[in-house]
């Protein structure tokens, strides 16, 4: 089977770019994956230029496709620029422009965002960017719809994430859009990295060094994931962590920026999702499996997370 899909993947370097969400960008979506026996992505590197000078002058990126990949791409990838208040080259604004029109997805890390909304393409969409960024973002593009406490933005075909760190949160949803849960998991277990944090979760998470043997809640969701098909409660995971069901509320929003309840509704979804991709065609088996009860609860978790119904789902994703 060859290893490079039809879908291809163009991310767009300028001045200053961060080697970081270049790196991210790379890994998710340029490194060959054989072992998912699945053609990847076709993936480049474009700029303006031949030689671009990278962040702080790091090193200069030379060899890299032309603006003609940019206009080729089906997924267009913006990262961040040092200095958002300065507009990124007419070039790659132009290059933007061109393939909004042409209706590609767009995607932005960190303060790519900016880039976007100079480049047009963000007026009366949600978004959002880094934190440390927020104010001056909505100072400057008051049509944009910025939302600053979230890791990432899914807004039809733009995405924007946070920050460095979240651009791996969004480019694993991106593989979870174009290829299923299963294949998400499959990559992010590769990255040795958490395999689904919902874009609606806090950007900055307190994450205290602690100064005694490790008490965090990995335990707890550990046993939780082994029971996903039991009518586990709020209580029943206070009860596993010797915590009060109020402890357990503000240590899953220090740890992880979310309620024990929201992650745990997540968790089945995302089982859920895994069923279905095995091949389980029976609503009523999946909603018992994986703990959500009934298919009306089913339905409705499921739109609300992955944005279609599980019938949908499964016509793309089933066996």
């Amino acid at each position: 089977m060859s290893q490079e899909s039809s879908h291809r993947v163009a991310v767009l370097v300028d001045e200053g770019s961060n080697p970081f969400e270049l790196g991210v960008a790379t890994e998710l979506f340029g490194l060959r994956r054989p072992e998912l026996d699945r053609p990847w992505y076709s993936f480049t590197l474009c700029a303006a230029r031949p030689a671009v000078s990278m962040h702080l002058g790091m090193f200069t990126l030379s060899g890299v496709a032309g603006l003609e990949a940019a206009d080729a791409a089906d997924t267009l990838i913006v990262p961040n620029r040092p200095d958002p208040l300065n507009t990124a080259s007419p070039e790659v604004l132009a290059a933007i422009a061109r393939a909004a029109e042409r209706g590609a997805r767009l995607v932005s890390f960190c303060t790519g965002a900016f880039t976007l909304a100079d480049a047009g393409v963000l007026d009366g969409r949600r978004a959002t960017t880094h934190w440390r960024w927020a104010d001056s973002f909505v100072a400057r593009y008051p049509s944009v719809l910025l939302e600053p406490d979230v890791l990432f933005v899914d807004s039809g075909n733009v995405l924007t994430a946070a920050g460095s760190a979240a651009a791996l949160d969004l480019g694993l949803h991106l593989i979870r859009l174009d290829h299923g849960a299963e294949i998400a998991n499959a990559v992010s277990r590769r990255l040795v990295f958490s395999g689904h944090r919902d874009g609606g979760q806090r950007q900055f998470v307190e994450r205290p060094i602690p100064a005694v043997a490790d008490t965090s809640l990995a335990p707890v969701l550990a046993w939780a994931r082994e029971r996903l098909d039991q009518p586990l409660t709020v209580a029943d995971l206070a009860s596993r962590a010797a915590a009060s069901q109020a402890t357990l509320h503000r240590r899953f929003q220090t740890e992880l920026g979310t309620t024990p309840l929201a992650w745990l509704t997540l968790e089945r979804v995302t089982l859920a999702c895994r069923l279905i991709e095995r091949g389980e065609s029976q609503l009523d088996r999946v909603a018992g499996a994986s703990g959500l009860g009934t298919t009306a609860n089913l339905r409705a978790q499921f739109r609300r997370h992955t944005g279609v119904t599980p019938s949908a789902y499964r016509q793309r994703f089933g066996r």
